[in-house]
């Protein structure tokens, strides 16, 4: 149930409020910034010392690549492959890193890609679409969307096999846009198939976009306008600079034309004290109960939005890590029976 019922889970994790008396009792909120250019030396140093802290994983080699866009413009992706790749071949993670579509890059991911390489065998490619304010909506998803079908027309070259696996995910920002590029994969038939999505604090529904049916389960806004990391403020500093259509599905997946059924197996993860928490929670039931999608749901009671990127050093911080995998790995299991 989303709604009332999920208002306790904003409670403070017990774990987290000792880090923030020792802190001084207050943690960054990323609105506080004057500028997203400020922000973004921020954000790359706490992604650098999150790696750092929790460790990157060995036996993994790594090749950027430069990948054509639609407006003639080349990305880089780095493609992540194991030293020893399964017998059986690898599966194909294509993966869109967070900040609000206006922050973040090669680092966001790096551990994450690694992880599912050492540990799954995958051959992970870290896009680093275009941001706004330089490349306003739609530029960073339609960068998305063409690295997927990208992806999928070189898997060999990748030494890739996606009919072992092809997962496409992304960490808020990126979780919105790997939503959409589920969407788009479905509709227009992507070839090969994907077989899972991954949308870790997806932002997925807007405040002026909610349905009257969900406004009463859509609490988390108001609730967590304040919280630590990602506040109102900072939502309408990314807004302001991105300038999504807020007619287009390709902002709002939640409401796509079409509708959600036939989308692969889905991994949520979810913050108790975020502002995007409701709309996760309500995507994932509309996916479950309405439209026969298996999912997998790990919540975070009482911890920000991305608390694992600014507090690495958290047991709860690690476990998050671990129960990454442990969820891409359910993905890949789902996927070998469709």
């Amino acid at each position: 149930m989303v709604g009332q019922d999920t208002l306790h889970l904003a409670d403070v994790n017990p774990e987290y409020e000792q880090l923030l008396q020792a802190m001084g009792g207050k943690a960054p909120d990323l609105g506080a910034f004057p500028d997203v250019y400020t922000l973004r030396a921020f954000l790359v140093e706490a992604k650098k010392n999150m790696t750092a802290t929790i460790g990157k994983p060995e036996g993994v080699k790594e090749e950027d690549v430069q990948v054509p866009m639609r407006d003639g413009a080349k990305i880089t992706v780095r493609v992540y492959r194991p030293e020893k790749p399964p017998s059986e071949g690898s599966p194909l993670i294509v993966m869109f890193h967070g900040g609000g579509f206006v922050l973040g890059g090669l680092e966001n991911e790096e551990l994450n890609c690694r992880l599912f390489c050492e540990r799954l065998g995958f051959v992970a490619l870290n896009v680093d679409y275009r941001l706004a304010p330089e490349h306003v909506f739609p530029t960073p998803v339609n960068d998305c969307w063409d690295a997927l079908k990208w992806a999928a027309a070189h898997a060999s070259e990748l030494n890739a096999d996606p009919l072992k696996g092809f997962i496409v995910g992304g960490i808020s920002a990126g979780g919105n846009m790997a939503a959409v590029c589920g969407h788009l994969a479905r509709d227009e038939k992507l070839s090969p198939p994907l077989t899972g999505l991954f949308l870790s604090i997806p932002a997925l529904l807007p405040k002026e976009a909610v349905p009257e049916k969900y406004r009463s389960k859509y609490l988390s806004l108001e609730q967590n306008k304040d919280a630590a990391i990602l506040s109102e403020k900072a939502i309408d500093l990314f807004m302001s600079n991105y300038k999504p259509d807020p007619a287009s599905p390709l902002w709002v997946p939640f409401l796509w034309p079409t509708g959600h059924a036939h989308l692969p197996p889905t991994f949520f993860q979810i913050c108790g004290q975020d502002p995007l928490r409701d709309e996760g929670l309500l995507f994932e039931e509309v996916l479950r109960e309405e439209c026969g999608v298996k999912t997998k749901l790990d919540v975070y009671p009482g911890l920000p939005h991305s608390f694992w990127s600014l507090f690495p050093s958290m047991e709860v911080s690690r476990r998050y890590v671990e129960d990454t995998v442990r969820g891409v790995g359910w993905l890949l299991e789902q996927g070998k029976g469709r």
